[in-house]
């Protein structure tokens, strides 16, 4: 049974190789990395692991993915492939899907997972999703 006016949003950070989810608090106000999984050869792979995901979480009603724009803003080959999963998630799911511009977003996580004292190989294993949830986060306070 969901609760009215208590709605999740889903973070998503769309790597090479690997994809980093994130979720908010019930009210909107934090975001926290959750998963983080290898791509699949196919969008459909990758869909049914944002599927499991999304069934451990009540109320989830919008999924923001972030947009690796070059410095200039400018779309390019990375960007281009973050749409196309945005389109093959938008035929999968009834629920609003945006994109964030996620610029820099990896490097803040880098450096404040650095600040915590990770060393480089317990970093990698959660980069993917810190950077997803930086990506809801910045997203959850603009919309404020």
């Amino acid at each position: 049974m969901k609760n009215k006016g208590l709605l999740r949003t889903l973070g998503i950070d769309y790597g090479e190789k690997r994809i980093g989810v994130a979720i908010s608090d019930p009210l909107g106000i934090t975001a926290q990395g959750v998963a983080v999984f290898g791509k699949g050869k196919t969008y459909a792979e990758d869909i049914k692991e944002i599927k499991k995901i999304i069934k451990q979480y009540e109320g989830i009603d919008e999924i923001v993915i972030g947009l690796p724009k070059n410095l200039k803003g400018e779309i390019g080959p990375s960007a281009q492939k973050v749409l196309e999963f945005v389109e093959a998630l938008k035929k999968a799911f009834k629920i609003a899907i945006l994109t964030w511009d996620e610029r820099l977003t990896t490097a803040q996580a880098e450096k404040t997972l650095q600040a915590m004292g990770l060393n480089s190989k317990k970093r990698r294993l959660v980069i993917d999703k810190s950077a997803a949830a930086y990506i809801l986060q910045s997203y959850m306070d603009c919309k404020k």
